[in-house]
């Protein structure tokens, strides 16, 4: 436990630092940046909409740091991010009404590919040189192939050739509206079936080559020749030899899920999908600087919990580790 507790004072450091940086960041760039900001946006703006601009940063960057500073992190203590520039409405509720969109469509990804991949894995390794085998380099091809090159070509050839899935959006606009009907969830789920199946095709060999390697080294270990000596069931023996070798991937998959956020971006744009990736474009094209703000702070957030999680995970399923942090 005391292991776990010195990982989350290091984590609430960094958290700390990283919301420094966030504060400091525009009030170091030349001039003044809000006052260049205010003049670009000009007759697009309300009062309104530039007070909370000027709040946002510190009433004008008038006052001294450590009082802006103060103001800044009151704020984030009650939840203010400030207010979007560009679509009138606070950080925080555009990034909630985003963040599911990503979560929903790179989250489900990365657990399938979790999934297929380590139990393919499993297989491979257990059966090592076998011809199953022969599906690895294919596998590899497609994890080396440019994310927005391969979800193009799935575009080009299975929506727009072959008509199975739709091209683009995140559901039929044209007969449906948000809402818990039956008709909204199944079409949320046709138009994410395709960004789905690219991004498993894309990071399935990771998994895979992963879990493999993985298990050709435990395979060799003693615990799994004795449990062969003993004439256990070959299934019961790869279960055993499975349940140890997982556990590295267990700890990048709370990592993968760290980095949704981050790495939503080019999914986001190669299929015209709501969340925060695409919202991030926007933000950097409209100089939203509390919007941008706001996604850095939430990917900081992010990450850093994925991390924490990772390292539970492995307090928990290694009891090597609870012996190495009791010894210290």
């Amino acid at each position: 436990m005391k292991l776990l507790l010195r990982r989350l004072g290091l984590y609430l450091i960094t958290a700390w630092v990283a919301i420094t940086a966030n504060f400091l960041l525009p009030r170091l760039m030349p001039g003044n940046p809000i006052e260049q900001l205010i003049a670009k946006l000009q007759g697009r703006v309300t009062p309104q909409m530039i007070r909370a601009i000027k709040l946002q940063f510190g009433q004008g960057l008038n006052q001294p740091l450590i009082v802006q500073y103060g103001h800044y992190m009151s704020g984030l203590f009650h939840g203010q991010l400030g207010e979007s520039i560009t679509l009138a409405q606070p950080v925080s509720q555009v990034l909630g009404g985003e963040i599911w969109w990503t979560i929903g469509l790179i989250g489900t990804a990365a657990v399938l590919s979790f999934l297929i991949g380590t139990t393919l894995g499993v297989i491979f390794g257990w059966r090592r040189g076998s011809r199953l085998d022969a599906v690895i380099p294919g596998a590899t091809f497609l994890q080396s192939l440019p994310y927005y090159f391969l979800g193009t070509l799935l575009i080009m050839f299975f929506a727009a050739k072959m008509h199975w899935f739709p091209i683009e959006g995140a559901y039929d606009t044209g007969t449906q509206t948000q809402g818990w009907n039956w008709g909204y969830i199944l079409s949320v789920l046709r138009y994410s079936q395709l960004p789905i199946i690219s991004i498993v095709l894309s990071s399935l060999a990771g998994w895979m080559l992963g879990m493999r390697n993985m298990m050709v080294t435990t395979i060799s270990e003693d615990f799994v020749l004795m449990a062969v000596a003993k004439g256990l069931p070959r299934r019961k023996v790869m279960w055993h030899a499975a349940r140890n070798a997982v556990l590295p991937s267990v700890a990048n998959l709370a990592l993968t899920i760290g980095f949704l956020v981050s790495g939503s971006l080019l999914v986001e744009q190669v299929f015209n999908y709501p969340g925060v990736g695409n919202l991030l474009v926007n933000a950097v094209g409209n100089e939203d600087y509390p919007l941008l703000q706001g996604i850095f702070l939430l990917v900081t957030f992010t990450v850093l919990g994925a991390n924490f999680l990772a390292d539970a995970l492995y307090y928990l399923l290694d009891p090597r580790t609870r012996v190495s942090g009791q010894a210290q």
